[in-house]
């Protein structure tokens, strides 16, 4: 139902990566009201998976994948964003099922780490994460690490 396209930093178009900045700045900094720094230096060394409209010419999905020992040990799955116009039809699920898939067979690893905010614990545990980690604050925002073994 879905189409995704993933690559690495250096693959990615101006625009592809224009719009992923676009949107991560729309959801997090203004829907979220959370001032953070986005633009971390850890873009260059990932993988990113995106959906696009079409008719409208935009990216409607995005996750950054992460390489172990960056983020954490292991690899990582982490900006999981969706517009909100598309919100409430599967995106966030497929988006979702197809980083874990393009997570395990870029990096070789059978185990992924999240940072998850809190009121997506019940989304992310319908995956198969669980929780490893007490709640903490991240950028003012209730976190939790969490991590899927697949076999």
């Amino acid at each position: 139902m879905f189409q995704f396209k993933i690559k690495a930093f250096k693959d990615l178009t101006v625009d592809e990566l224009y719009a992923i900045l676009q949107l991560r700045e729309t959801v997090f900094v203004v829907e979220q009201n959370c001032i953070y720094n986005d633009i971390d230096n850890i873009d260059q060394a990932c993988y990113h998976l995106f959906s696009e409209d079409q008719n409208a010419e935009k990216i409607i999905a995005y996750t950054r994948l992460v390489p172990a020992n960056i983020k954490f040990d292991v690899p990582a799955i982490g900006r999981l964003i969706s517009d909100k116009n598309y919100r409430g039809k599967g995106l966030g699920r497929a988006l979702m099922e197809k980083s874990i898939e393009e997570t395990c067979r870029i990096y070789n690893t059978s185990v992924i780490k999240i940072s998850a905010q809190t009121y997506l614990l019940d989304f992310y545990s319908s995956l198969g994460f669980k929780s490893i980690s007490e709640t903490y604050d991240e950028d003012g925002i209730e976190h939790v690490d969490m991590v899927i073994e697949k076999q």
